[in-house]
């Protein structure tokens, strides 16, 4: 034991840190061996141990090293032979119940559709069968009780556990109609198997099967599993007895809880009672609630069944001498529902017609000897039925009286006076007298003789045809000499690495692979996927900006900067407010470079800038009447010359004009609101929380003044993007400070920021702060300023002649006309 669970760990360790595929292939190699039942490589007790013990924690550990390198290198033979044979060839409820949990828990991603695809091989090649057999073969101790109510409820449920987590990305396999009819035929399978073991004189349980087949059945789902599970059982007991006792136990094992759904199931997909005597055996007799469902409940309280329904239940009461006594129990509850008036004057006409159908039907079964037992009673009924239905005021009951009355009648006392009303006949009152009649029980008819050799002629026919395709094909393939081979000497490598199509199998790459080709796959995919799936992106959105914003080009890959910047402003567009929130609160924060700063600031003025322009799908999509104008005004370069179409120009060209309206393509765009005013707080506001505090690494008013200008630059540049924003003005202009509390280089940035944002936030600052500005300004304007020193100046002293002129016009806050230059 010690020896296995040291290779198991060895090998788990080798799955979950190893980057050589080969090593991971040894592996895998190393622990299928445990797993192969005709090996004698390894002893049968190391065997049986690794099953018991060891085999669930090993797949988890390989579910949990999807996202590895190793995996993507291994071959379509090696995923069919090692990946899912681990899945496919070990205990199989193990494996269910590992898949099963991963796969509701595993976000969209590459990861999860190779789980998908092993599930669906799973599913496919008879797993599930296996899984019931096993059930049905081994004891169920007080240990494994839990173990097999988890199992019943994924087994049951995989359809909705799937739906819920997949939504509408949920495959055809895994959908109800698809997956209860394979649930029933694997079922079918495991009871054939149980067969041949009892056959063979082996011991085997149908409990489970019994239960699986009682919740399948409340939770809905009777009509798919008998659909296809009912004529099997019913051709299997047939002719044979073992068969019979098997069914008649399996009915019999399902709880009380579950057997009305059974029960009622099994009664609507089959319709002969000597076929449901066979499937269901004397479990009236053994089962309360099964006599309960059976003799009152889809007798008195159910009337939506069909008339066969009715006729087979029934049937199966009145066919073996022990369910006898039911049926005549049931007579007395049909006569004495039908003859109350209180049931009269408050039940629907349906159960009415319901109720005499099946008293009816129950008539017809009864030998001369009950009827003879029974006529004081069906006489008292009858008159007091009759009574009761004559006195309603609907046509239609008191028919239903007169009808019943009259075969009653007919039955009791076929050499007397028997009872005639004159009434008008309709469908139902024909349908009512021919129910006396008892239909022959007759077991469903074999498959006739024309159709069985119909079906054995059918494959010589197949096979006749064959040739003679081959034949044509092979002729028509004489030809290909003439074909020219391509010119395959400048063909490149294709790329091994697909784009992911989730934004988890991004993530995944971009911090944990070391493969070049997949990490430039995921950095390039991620911009497409952030602005398709804005709903999953809101997910992970900051987690995927921490990735981005860390990332360092390892690999010297093509365009790293543009894609990660790309992807940056994806994020921070679609997710706005919690991306802003975590980059603003990360630009003051330590242990970042001066590069990683400036990207953030970059990152900060595309986003702004692409919020505040108005959305160009109208733009890029032509409208739809854009397109008709086109199709109906088309030129002859679009299609065939019309005759409509040449005339119209010819008239057009001769018809004289004196103006035309302004043209439809040069129309102005519409208005659209801007996206970044609501947000603008959240940009701008954060950047200003610490600009002032020096930290160890970090220090705006010192050594990194670089930093600072970029920092004023991208607040003008959000100043003036927040046009009409709902935030006040004064509020937007203040990095104003008093100029002498500032170094020179902070003055020129402010300069900066003056040039950066819109003219009107420059004129809330009074003449008198403006006049130190200048003064402040001035001594910057030496030999050594540059160009870029001049331009700021010359526009602050713009500004600053601008609000003199201004407030010297307006010194009251008035409205008078402006001075004159």
């Amino acid at each position: 034991m010690d020896s296995v669970r040291l290779v198991v760990r060895q090998c788990i360790n080798t799955l979950s840190s190893s980057k050589d595929s080969e090593q991971a292939v040894q592996a895998l190699q190393t622990v299928k061996k445990y797993l192969d039942k005709e090996s004698n490589e390894l002893p049968p007790s190391d065997k049986d141990i690794f099953a018991k013990f060891h085999y669930t924690r090993l797949l988890q550990a390989l579910i949990r090293s999807l996202h590895a390198d190793w995996v993507q290198t291994l071959t379509p033979r090696q995923h069919r032979e090692l990946w899912d044979g681990l899945f496919l060839s070990g205990p199989p409820d193990q494996a269910f119940l590992v898949m099963l949990d991963s796969v509701t828990s595993i976000s969209p991603s590459t990861s999860l559709d190779r789980l998908l695809d092993v599930l669906e091989s799973f599913m496919q090649s008879g797993r599930i069968g296996d899984l019931l057999w096993s059930a049905c073969q081994r004891s169920t101790p007080t240990s494994s009780l839990q173990m097999q109510d988890t199992l019943l409820s994924r087994l049951v449920a995989l359809p909705d556990l799937l739906a819920n987590h997949l939504q509408h990305h949920t495959r055809p396999n895994f959908y109800p109609q698809r997956y209860y009819p394979l649930l029933a035929r694997e079922l079918f399978a495991a009871l054939e198997k149980t067969c041949e073991a009892l056959r063979g004189q082996t011991d085997c349980s149908v409990s489970f099967l019994a239960q699986l087949l009682g919740k399948v059945c409340t939770q809905g789902h009777s009509e798919e599993i008998f659909r296809v599970l009912a004529p099997s059982l019913l051709t299997s007991t047939q002719s044979d007895f073992v068969w019979q006792r098997v069914c008649w136990r399996l009915m019999e094992s399902v709880p009380d809880r579950w057997m009305e759904a059974v029960i009622s199931g099994l009664v609507l997909a089959v319709d002969e009672p000597t076929a449901l005597s066979r499937l269901m055996g004397n479990v009236i007799l053994k089962n309360k609630k099964a006599q309960f469902v059976l003799t009152h409940k889809l007798l008195l309280l159910q009337y939506k069944h069909q008339t066969p329904v009715l006729r087979s239940l029934l049937g199966y009461l009145a066919q073996d001498s022990l369910r006898r006594p039911f049926l005549i129990q049931a007579m007395k509850d049909l006569c004495s529902t039908w003859s109350s008036s209180s049931v009269v004057r408050h039940t629907p006409f349906e159960q009415q017609l319901y109720i005499s159908k099946a008293l009816l039907i129950s008539l017809g079964s009864l030998t001369e000897a009950e009827l003879k037992e029974l006529r004081h009673e069906l006489l008292q009924c009858m008159l007091a039925g009759v009574q009761c239905h004559l006195d309603s005021n609907l046509v239609q009951v008191r028919r239903l009286g007169m009808v019943v009355a009259e075969c009653l009648s007919s039955k009791l006392d076929p050499q007397g006076t028997q009872l005639k009303f004159e009434y008008e006949k309709d469908a139902d009152s024909e349908e009512l007298v021919s129910l006396l009649r008892p239909s022959s029980a007759s077991a469903p008819p074999p498959p006739s003789s024309s159709e069985a050799a119909g079906a054995i002629e059918g494959e010589p026919r197949m096979a006749d045809s064959q040739p003679v395709a081959s034949q044509s094909s092979d002729s028509d393939l004489d030809s290909d000499d003439d074909l020219v081979p391509f010119d395959m000497s400048k063909d490149e490598e294709l790329v091994t690495s697909p784009a992911p199509r989730y934004l988890r199998d991004c993530v995944e790459a971009l911090t944990s692979s070391e493969d070049p080709k997949r990490v430039e796959a995921a950095l390039h995919a991620v911009e497409g996927l952030v602005r398709k799936h804005p709903m999953t992106t809101r997910e992970v959105s900051v987690e995927l900006m921490k990735v981005l914003l860390h990332l360092e080009d390892q690999f010297n890959s093509d365009g790293f900067s543009f894609w990660r910047q790309r992807g940056m402003v994806a994020l921070t567009v679609v997710d706005a407010i919690p991306v802003t929130a975590y980059v603003t609160a990360e630009f003051y924060a330590l242990n970042y470079s001066l590069r990683q700063r400036l990207d953030m600031l970059e990152v900060l003025a595309l986003s702004a800038q692409e919020l505040s322009e108005p959305t160009a799908a109208s733009d890029k999509r032509p409208t739809e009447s854009a397109v008709t104008e086109s199709k109906m005004t088309g030129g002859p370069q679009d299609g065939p010359q019309h005759w409509k179409w040449i005339v119209e120009q010819r008239i057009a060209n001769k018809t004289k004009r004196f103006s035309k309206g302004a043209d439809r393509t040069n129309r102005a765009a519409a208005a659209a609101p801007n996206r970044f005013a609501p947000l603008a707080g959240y940009f701008f506001f954060p950047l200003l929380r610490n600009y002032d505090r020096p930290q160890v690494t970090f220090d705006l008013l010192g050594s990194d003044h670089l930093v600072l200008g970029r920092l004023v630059h991208t607040l003008g540049i959000l100043m003036y993007l927040a046009v009409h924003a709902p935030v006040s003005p004064s509020s937007l202009s203040s990095p104003t400070m008093p100029a002498e509390r500032v170094p020179p280089y902070f003055s020129l940035c402010h300069c900066r920021f003056l040039e950066s944002s819109h003219v009107s936030a420059s004129c809330h600052l009074s003449p008198r702060s403006l006049r130190r500005w200048a003064e402040r300004c001035s001594t910057l304007s030496g030999p050594f300023a540059t160009m870029q020193m001049r331009k700021s100046l010359s526009l602050f002293f713009f500004l600053w002649i601008l609000t003199v002129t201004t407030v010297a016009a307006h010194p009251l806050g008035g409205t008078g006309s402006s001075p004159q230059s």
